[in-house]
């Protein structure tokens, strides 16, 4: 479930030219399965705690092979998307109950906690090796792959589900609540809606005004509701316990800023480094190798000096890896600021995931643990959604500013420079079809656009103010 929020980040540039894709559709690509998994986790957890969560959990991986199938054999951009959002909600059905399955499973304190460190390091290798698969895929067959892989995974989970996992559920999970799931999904949707559209209505648009202020409404409407209800899906009350709420917002802002920058970095390594998608997802391997290494660490780190102290010291660390990342520019060296960043920001992972995750477990009752588990990856998730939409979104103003200012001042035709903010991609066809003498300078400029906190490059010296003629 993991992989598949990433594995498509290095298909990007390839979905870009073969399905003529925008970065508004590349952006859609995207968060269309992260804002759809955000959406349904509430719901998929809470199943799960009615119904059974293995028999839920099976359910989802079988819908997940079906959905990834339509992915695979779409034609259109509209398609991708479609396909995306209906694999985003047959794994809204798997990932609540994987780890409400190990909390029911390791009721010891000290095993669930390593349990969870398990599972969060698996999580975190999953970030990385996304890119590296879908690299190596890539290179061998078309952009389709990155979902026809799906097919024999889930064969191998059906099959190994079915003769190792213990079945679980809440004997007092009460009736469903349709209106609370509604809402829910309603709320999530509009809110990332509304920030990946932001730059085309404009910020301080009527319509993007009125959307924060919807999601605001209906995210308070299903607080409200929940409250209000005997048999809640989600009891919000559990958010007054400050050790819940922080390590919730932990979470979300950890993969607030992992997931805009593995979003594009993977950009960064193809478009503007020239790599192929191989070498872009083994470049970012760092983070498989430092978060699987850190992530016991970590566990072991809390069990001795408390979770406060190590969750507060990996988003320090995530911050500093985002400082460094600030300044890398088109000359950059990987084995320098890229490789520098991505360590501090995979070790940062690695302290806040864990022991922020296993203080949400902690905090809910066994026969919840579906709910639990829902809120830590409803956070995850829309934390990852909403950072690829802002970043996605701050891309493509930033980028469509300056790759427009390059090309007019080299004398490109208005149309031809407009045509280029749609994407670097198409920055790069552009650049291809400018005169002979112009070409390389225009590339050069789609390439700088994208390069991540350079200034702006000047292919031209200068020039002096004009003499003004002296008085007669």
């Amino acid at each position: 479930m993991v992989v598949d929020n990433t594995i498509v980040n290095v298909a990007l540039p390839t979905m870009s030219r073969q399905l003529r894709a925008s970065t508004h559709g590349l952006q859609w690509i995207v968060d269309a399965y992260t804002v759809v998994f955000a959406g349904l986790l509430l719901v998929g957890g809470n199943l799960g705690d009615r119904i059974g969560r293995r028999r839920i959990l099976q359910a989802g991986l079988v819908l997940f092979a079906l959905t990834s199938v339509g992915a695979a054999l779409s034609q259109t951009t509209g398609e991708l998307i479609a396909g995306r959002a209906a694999m985003g909600a047959a794994a809204a059905l798997v990932y609540p109950v994987t780890l409400a399955l190990l909390t029911n499973t390791f009721t010891d304190a000290s095993e669930r906690a390593t349990a969870i460190g398990i599972w969060s390091a698996v999580s975190g290798l999953a970030v990385a090796i996304g890119p590296v698969s879908g690299g190596a895929l890539l290179r061998h067959f078309s952009w389709s792959s990155v979902f026809w892989v799906n097919v024999p995974v889930v064969v191998i989970a059906l099959a190994a589900g079915a003769r190792l996992l213990p079945e679980s559920r809440d004997s007092h999970a009460g009736r469903f609540d349709p209106l609370g799931a509604v809402l829910s999904v309603a709320g999530a949707g509009l809110l990332v809606w509304t920030v990946i559209e932001a730059p085309a209505h404009g910020w301080t648009s009527s319509a993007t005004l009125a959307g924060f202020a919807g999601s605001a409404v209906i995210i308070a409407g299903f607080a409200f509701w929940q409250v209000r209800r005997p048999d809640p899906m989600l009891d919000v009350r559990v958010f007054g316990n400050a050790r819940f709420s922080a390590a919730s917002g932990a979470i979300a802002l950890a993969f607030f800023g992992l997931f805009g920058f593995i979003f594009l970095i993977t950009q960064y390594f193809q478009v503007v480094r020239g790599y192929d998608p191989l070498r872009a997802g083994v470049a970012t391997l760092p983070f498989a190798v430092v978060t699987g290494a850190m992530s016991p660490v970590s566990i072991v780190a809390m069990k001795r000096i408390g979770t406060k102290i190590v969750v507060a010291g990996g988003l320090v660390c995530m911050t500093a890896g985002f400082v460094v990342a600030a300044g890398v520019g088109v000359d950059s060296a990987y084995w320098g600021r890229i490789i520098i960043s991505m360590t501090l920001m995979a070790a940062g992972l690695a302290l806040t995931s864990s022991p922020a995750t296993d203080a949400i477990m902690g905090a809910v009752l066994p026969g919840k643990a579906g709910a639990g588990s829902a809120v830590n990856d409803t956070t995850r998730e829309l934390g990852g959604a909403l950072g690829v939409a802002v970043v996605g979104s701050v891309l493509a103003s930033v980028y469509g500013t300056h790759v427009l200012r390059s090309l007019t001042s080299l004398g490109a035709p208005p149309a031809t420079a407009a045509a280029a903010r749609q994407s670097v991609v198409a920055g790069l066809t552009v650049a291809a079809h400018l005169p002979p003498a112009l070409q390389s300078m225009a590339a050069q400029a789609a390439r700088q656009a994208l390069s991540m906190g350079s200034p702006p490059v000047r292919w031209w010296p200068p020039r002096a103010p004009p003499q003004r003629p002296p008085p007669p």
